[in-house]
């Protein structure tokens, strides 16, 4: 869609406007009073609606210009760059994405075009206060330290640590200014030479590669690799100071919303105050703010999901995925991207570094440093007096429970211990609910969706049966839907909740906490719970695989996993892999504060090479075995995939596009490429749409894009059928 641009539009020029509406080109409009550049954003006519849009370059004319209409106006934001251009094209490009919905992903903050709002904001005064009190001295310097710059009441009060009724005395007072300004500010500088911590020796060479590759100025991508409480957060954190430095943007991508508050507290520790956020756990309010903010260089860092990736940056200088292997950072519906490949293609286009951190990395990324496509920095020890915990399995085959009891007496017996000496323990299980089946003990019919082909799940805590698919709920039935007998409806399988009954009746003096996504209405209420137990307020953690992720609970010194196998179940060719990291990644959360940390996998597959991987330690070794493997059968990482997913509400007629896409396979076969399917999707029903899956698979050079292209391009879909195309597919449900 690109095309060579004059620097300026005079008004009345022919100007090709992107919008975000379900388009397949550029629309024509004339450039406004006064003009406009390339990368503005516009609103224009569209029908008898009011559209946004981005000017992309010239008209492309060729018709009666009588008929074209003006750009209604020029949005006060500042324009698209050309960077951010090309990298929508190339990402559309990649994810064979149309160009409306990658400009979606760039303008997702509400009230763009809408006229600033105003709110209150405080400076420093002109007097001197009649009376000088601790409260009041911290308040002014606060405003001192910060150079005048502007505060709301709130964020004031926080950081001078005072009650908003100091404030407002000192501004009757005269000491304090009280103004009126736009509510999109500045967010307030960071400050990257204040002193960090003291870094080990391994740290500090880690810190001072990275530094270098930020003051480059050129773009390049860093594996880094530590074990878990290796520091690879402090050793970054030196990366993002020498961007900030630089006055260059930095962005630092975490996998889950619960992580930010306690990342937050340590960048505001760094660097004397908090950065810009992005994600869903933010206002509106704030969404605009950041993405305003990012664009006119007020906002020097960001933290956010993967979204944040498309934020308008006006010189982003670094990248860092953390928790790079982390499955969330592809996203699963609408534009189907990577954020972590994503996020090396943004770099490579504006002279940034990347950093991907993990210490279990992506065997994609493993490969890559392997390759020496992207350099590699190892921490192999754990940061201060830490140590690594021992890892034991628990043979279930020897354990004697009995039915419906998850617990072995092997790490019940850990527990007790760990209680004793006022120690935390962790229960992991990688399944929410209650149960995740609901059989009737009369006819053997087992509850499930009416919307999907999946079970629904028993949520007790919320007395109801929820579908992991479609989102469905129903309250928990007396009797069977089938039989209609009452009181033969029994949970088969644990979840969270029914191991969380099992640990009360256990350990009943114990305080027991659950940490499961579905069970927290907001993310301020996850993140308060995640605080109450890194100060100690829990015995007993049970938890999914939300625990995983970068949490730090300073008196946890056990981890249980009670089914080390179900990762391994199913045919996904990055099970292995997955369970490898999921394992390695939940255990290290013991012992990560001088205490010695144990971790227990309960498994009915001790022997197991994954198992056996987990246990050794040997992670070069796992990731070798592994690559030969997929290099062997020609999948990725040396190899491509894309996923094809047909869905509709008749299931014959989706076969029916399936088999006929199969046969017409040319354009694919020109590039070596092989076809399988159609099948059924391994959940063939969602939200009453039937699905059917089709796998393409090429070598690691073939244009695999324009192919696909040209083979869904054979195809005229009805209006209820949809083709959806996921290159490189991380999930294949």
């Amino acid at each position: 869609m690109s095309s060579s641009s004059p620097e300026f539009f005079e008004e009345g020029a022919l100007v090709g406007v992107l919008t975000t509406q379900p388009l397949d080109r550029l629309l024509d409009y004339r450039a406004p009073e006064g003009g406009c550049e390339p990368g503005a954003f516009v609103e224009v006519p569209l029908g008898p609606r009011k559209v946004l849009g981005v000017v992309w370059g010239p008209g492309q004319g060729g018709y009666d210009l009588a008929r074209v209409r003006d750009v209604t106006r020029v949005l006060d934001v500042a324009p698209m760059r050309d960077e951010m251009r090309a990298f929508l094209e190339r990402a559309g490009d990649y994810t064979i994405t149309p160009m409306p919905a990658m400009l979606r992903l760039a303008t997702r903050a509400p009230g763009l075009g809408g006229a600033e709002s105003m709110r209150k904001v405080y400076r420093p005064g002109h007097a001197a206060p009649d009376r000088m009190t601790d409260a009041r001295r911290r308040v002014l310097e606060v405003l001192e330290e910060y150079g005048g710059l502007a505060f709301t009441l709130t964020e004031l009060s926080a950081q001078a640590g005072v009650t908003t009724s100091v404030i407002k005395g000192l501004v009757k007072l005269g000491a304090v200014s009280e103004e009126d300004a736009p509510r999109d500010m500045p967010y307030p500088r960071l400050d990257p030479d204040l002193p960090g911590v003291t870094l080990a020796e391994d740290q500090a060479t880690a810190a001072a590669q990275l530094r270098a590759g930020v003051a480059s100025g050129r773009y390049g991508t860093t594996l880094l690799k530590g074990v878990t409480g290796s520091g690879k957060t402090e050793v970054y954190l030196e990366a993002v100071a020498e961007c900030l430095r630089r006055g260059r943007q930095a962005l630092v991508l975490l996998p889950e919303i619960a992580l930010t508050s306690e990342f937050l507290t340590r960048v505001e520790k760094r660097f004397g105050a908090k950065p810009a956020e992005w994600h869903s756990g933010v206002t509106m309010t704030e969404r605009r703010r950041c993405w305003k903010m990012v664009g006119q260089g007020g906002a020097q860092l960001v933290v956010g999901a993967r979204s944040a990736l498309f934020l308008p940056y006006r010189d982003l200088g670094l990248i860092v995925v953390d928790e790079e292997h982390d499955t969330s950072y592809k996203q699963e519906d609408g534009a189907l991207y990577s954020a972590r490949d994503m996020g090396v293609l943004r770099a490579s286009l504006c002279d940034a570094q990347v950093v991907l951190a993990s210490a279990t990395p992506s065997l994609e990324s493993w490969a890559n440093a392997e390759a020496g496509k992207y350099a590699r920095i190892d921490l192999a020890s754990r940061f201060g007096a830490a140590e690594l915990p021992e890892m034991r399995a628990v043979d279930m085959r020897e354990a004697d429970l009995p039915g419906g009891k998850w617990v072995s007496p092997v790490l019940q017996a850990e527990v007790r211990a760990r209680l004793e000496k006022r120690e935390q323990s962790l229960l992991f299980l990688n399944r929410r609910g209650y149960a995740p089946v609901t059989i009737c003990r009369a006819c053997g019919h087992q509850v499930a969706c009416e919307h999907c082909d999946a079970r629904m799940v028993e949520h007790r805590f919320l007395k109801r049966l929820v579908c992991h698919q479609c989102g469905e709920t129903r309250p928990i039935p007396a009797a069977c839907p089938s039989c209609g007998v009452e009181g033969k409806l029994a949970p088969v399988g644990p979840g969270v909740e029914r191991l969380a009954e099992e640990a009360l009746e256990l350990f009943p003096q114990a305080r027991i906490a659950v940490l499961s996504s579905d069970l927290f209405g907001s993310a301020r209420a996850l993140k308060a719970q995640i605080e109450a137990i890194a100060q100690g307020e829990a015995d007993i953690i049970i938890g999914t695989q939300l625990v995983a992720k970068g949490h730090n609970f300073p008196l946890l010194t056990l981890v249980g996993v009670i089914d080390a196998d179900l990762g391994l179940q199913g045919s996904d060719l990055r099970a292995a892999e997955r369970t490898f990291q999921l394992m390695r990644q939940v255990a290290g959360r013991a012992g990560r504060t001088g205490r010695k940390g144990l971790a227990l996998l309960q498994t009915y597959q001790p022997e197991h090479p994954v198992i056996r991987a987990i246990l050794s330690g040997d992670e070069e070794g796992f990731w070798r075995a592994e690559a030969a493997e997929r290099r062997a059968a020609g999948v990725p990482p040396y190899g491509r995939m894309a996923g094809i997913v047909l869905s509709g509400p008749e299931a014959q007629a989706v076969f029916d596009l399936g088999a006929e896409m199969a046969r017409r396979d040319e354009p694919l076969r020109r590039i070596g490429a092989q076809v399988f399917g159609p099948a059924p999707a391994p959940i063939a029903r969602i939200r009453g749409r039937h699905r059917v899956r089709l796998l393409v698979k090429a070598e690691k050079t073939a244009p695999l894009q324009a192919a696909l292209r040209a083979w869904a391009g054979q195809f005229r879909l009805p209006n209820n059928l949809r083709l959806q195309i996921d290159i490189d597919p991380q999930s294949f449900f």
